[in-house]
């Protein structure tokens, strides 16, 4: 497979580009995380979205722990090359590691507090059996 396409990325100074995830049929941002050259290409390749973990310092496959896998449907670059765009199906309906369907669960309100607006589908410590696995 040619990298051609590869090059056309813009990774910031540590090799990573940020990646939402949206899901693929209500248009609503999951998530947003890290890729590195390598973790693109496996998303690729695997059909699957894999990250790349700053605080493990290691690639991730998303659901490797909850069994809460992203699908990959779409892979899009944005205008400067600078942001990845993942059309996923989330498999499970849970992104976050606070077992919602989005980590964007949180609303200002009056532009003075933060309203949590999505109720937890599921307990974390029932999705995760290790500690400090979160990052999910």
């Amino acid at each position: 497979m040619s990298a051609d396409w590869l090059e056309q990325i813009k990774w910031d100074e540590k090799g990573l580009i940020p990646a939402i995830a949206q899901d693929f049929r209500t248009g609503r941002i999951l998530m947003v995380a890290w890729m590195n050259e390598e973790a693109l290409q496996l998303t690729v390749s695997e059909q699957r979205a894999i990250y790349w973990s700053r605080s493990r310092n290691r690639l991730w496959r998303k659901g490797e722990e909850s069994g809460h896998v992203q699908k990959l449907h779409e892979l899009r670059l944005d205008c400067d090359g600078d942001v990845i765009l993942l059309s996923v199906e989330q498999l499970g309906d849970i992104a976050c590691h606070t077992g919602r369907e989005s980590c964007f669960y949180r609303v200002l309100r009056n532009g003075t507090e933060w309203e949590t607006v999505d109720a937890v589908r599921k307990d974390p410590n029932q999705i995760y059996t290790s500690k400090g696995s979160h990052d999910e």
